[in-house]
């Protein structure tokens, strides 16, 4: 049986106001926050955009969202997690400020905004799961115990993933830093000699006594390592990586694999809505104006995750009369986590598109 996925055309020609009728129009029509019942903690997942980008949904949109989730007596908290990667969006205090800053504070966007802090344990939860790469995810313990989770993604291309819509909003975005390592590489982090400066701010956040110093200079026993990415998050002068281009196709499994975690208590409890509009060739996660490569397309809503992305990125290429996704980054096959999504029961790769005018 095919999903069904409901969407409305619109770009950012159109304007703020219009964009936020034909969104309240598609919500009304697609049903998808039916989910929702009275006093629900509704985690809404998205992403507050680096500093310099402007890719992100703006908080005028998900003003639209919250208020439809407080006309059902629910609450909603706008969310997402700290970064792998040095930037305002590491720790939860500059996120928070950063969030701020690009306009979600709770008196424009009617909800509290949160980013949990994972250095703290109470903060984290390991779901079991005993898939093929991942065996316990470990993601933020909010989004699990949230009673809802509405995710809201602005859909574009990525260079790990081809592209990135709700499955990797989900998958990626809902991970501990600790998680996100996992899915990224299969190895442990390394230093760049260069930059580091010897000041030890490493050593003193490894759980695992993996880090010493030799000349001076910080060195990572990947024997003893155990993945937690403290160390990333520490260095301030970003002498500490991960190879960020290991595994093209098994990143795109493990992230579907965490998408599978995080839903897994959220069954009939998760609706999904993606921004099709400034489709850029690199996620937001870079603090810089991205340039498009596909003309807006409009916004989606739909129960089922796989299918949403699906119809996203069948509405670009058509639109484009090619894959840009695939020749903005080659050696990167975005359709791998859809398949593998929907082999693992998150959803359907055949949908219904319906226009909501």
């Amino acid at each position: 049986m095919k999903s069904k996925v409901y969407f409305t055309r619109c770009g950012l020609s159109d304007g703020v106001i219009r964009i936020q009728q034909k969104l309240g129009s598609l919500l009304a029509a697609s049903r998808v926050l039916e989910i929702i019942r009275e006093n629900d903690t509704v985690a809404v997942k998205m992403h507050f955009g680096e500093k310099g980008n402007a890719g992100y949904v703006l908080p005028e949109y998900m003003r639209v969202i919250c208020e439809r989730i407080l006309q059902v007596k629910a609450t909603p908290v706008l969310s997402d997690t700290n970064t792998l990667y040095q930037g305002k969006r590491t720790n939860s205090k500059d996120h928070l400020e950063l969030a701020y800053e690009h306009g979600f504070r709770p008196e424009a966007v009617l909800a509290r905004v949160e980013i949990p802090d994972d250095t703290k344990k109470e903060n984290c939860i390991e779901v079991p799961i005993d898939k093929q790469f991942i065996k316990t995810a470990k993601i933020a313990k909010f989004y699990y115990d949230a009673d809802a989770l509405v995710d809201v993604a602005h859909y574009k291309g990525h260079i790990m993933t081809g592209f990135g819509g709700v499955l990797k909003n989900i998958g990626m975005g809902c991970a501990t830093r600790e998680g996100k390592l996992s899915q990224h590489s299969d190895v442990s982090p390394f230093v760049n000699a260069r930059q580091c400066s010897g000041c030890n701010a490493c050593l003193g956040v490894c759980p695992a006594a993996a880090i010493e110093m030799k000349n001076n200079k910080a060195v990572i026993n990947g024997a003893l390592c155990v993945g937690c990415a403290s160390c990333i998050a520490a260095c301030k002068r970003c002498a500490i990586d991960i190879n960020w281009e290991s595994g093209g196709t098994m990143i795109q499994k493990k992230m579907v694999e965490y998408a599978l975690a995080v839903l897994k208590n959220k069954k009939s409890k998760s609706a999904f809505i993606n921004f099709a509009m400034k489709i850029t060739k690199e996620c937001d996660c870079l603090a810089k104006d991205d340039p498009r490569i596909s003309p807006d397309i409009g916004i989606f809503a739909s129960l089922d995750p796989v299918s949403i992305d699906k119809a996203c990125m069948d509405s670009v290429i058509a639109a484009c009369g090619k894959d840009v996704f695939k020749e903005a980054h080659p050696k990167r096959d975005g359709t791998q986590q859809l398949v593998y999504a929907a082999q693992l029961g998150l959803g359907n790769l055949e949908y219904e598109l319906i226009t909501v005018d």
